[in-house]
């Protein structure tokens, strides 16, 4: 299947609108969190486990599945009500999120959710990983895909750039990077802190098949992961231009709110908003 149907991108729309009001109580109820870049994302991870990854949340550890390493494990606030929604644990669990005890922490931890394929947080080192479950595939004969989500501003981190010159140099066709295209980062523009552009024509020079595509455009996604399969000996970074914050008219573009509490008028506001109905 080489497009997506309008069902499909209906309720994966209302999947994505459902996932942003549970988000948006979770991190209410803790106190705070990562909403900036765990609202652009949303798109993107209800995309891949909605209608393109090989997975069976009833068998967390099938080894012919599809993994995925959020590599930008700040945005465990998205990922965790992903998970929910697809079947992986109860959505109850949910509002424990960063409280004692909970399996949830601010960051995603593989040995406690069910799930989560990589523990993430300190950025720079998800592509790494991404790529030795690959070569690991590669040498076990298995044709699973390995999807690495990044955030823009990781990009900055040498690591990266480490880890894509060894992708290219194996020719890791079954591994696929989405960069979160957001332009935001912790402290400001991605472009003021560190530039990054032409970021597509760095990527290529590096020997990726580079492609872009709206990030919160169910269809660009799909196309451009589809298309990703069909190229071989080499692998393809999708740069998905995304807003951070999205969703949330006040946090949209804004680096405040990479990492937020809120309460009283704020929280009113957001949850009107997250609140409207998808037509």
């Amino acid at each position: 299947m080489r497009f997506l149907s309008d069902a499909q991108v209906d309720e994966m729309t209302k999947r994505a609108h459902e996932i942003r009001q549970i988000m948006l109580e979770m991190l209410a109820m803790s106190g705070g969190g990562h909403f900036g870049g765990s609202l652009s994302v949303i798109e993107i991870l209800v995309g891949l486990y909605g209608s393109v990854m090989q997975v069976d949340p009833a068998r967390p550890d099938w080894p012919d599945r599809d993994r995925l390493v959020l590599s930008k494990g700040h945005a465990g606030a998205a990922l965790c009500p992903v998970l929910a929604q697809f079947g992986y644990f109860d959505e109850s669990l949910l509002p424990t999120f960063n409280k004692l005890d909970s399996p949830f922490g601010m960051h995603p931890d593989m040995h406690k959710i069910s799930g989560c394929d990589m523990s993430t947080g300190s950025l720079g080192h998800g592509l790494a990983v991404g790529i030795g479950m690959a070569l690991a595939g590669r040498t076990d004969g298995k044709d699973y895909r390995v999807y690495v989500v990044l955030g823009d501003g990781e990009c900055d981190e040498g690591s990266v750039w480490e880890a894509a010159m060894v992708a290219s140099h194996y020719k890791l066709s079954h591994l696929t990077a989405i960069v979160d295209r957001n332009q935001v980062s912790l402290d400001g523009n991605t472009e003021e802190i560190m530039t990054l552009e032409p970021l597509a024509e760095r990527w290529r020079s590096f020997g990726w098949n580079t492609v872009e595509a709206d990030g919160h455009d169910f269809r660009q996604i799909y196309k451009a992961i589809q298309d990703a399969q069909d190229v071989q000996s080499r692998p393809t970074v999708i740069l998905a231009h995304t807003i951070k914050g999205k969703g949330i008219s006040f946090m949209e573009g804004k680096h405040e709110y990479h990492y937020a509490n809120l309460t009283g008028k704020e929280l009113d506001i957001a949850r009107t908003e997250v609140g409207r109905k998808v037509r």
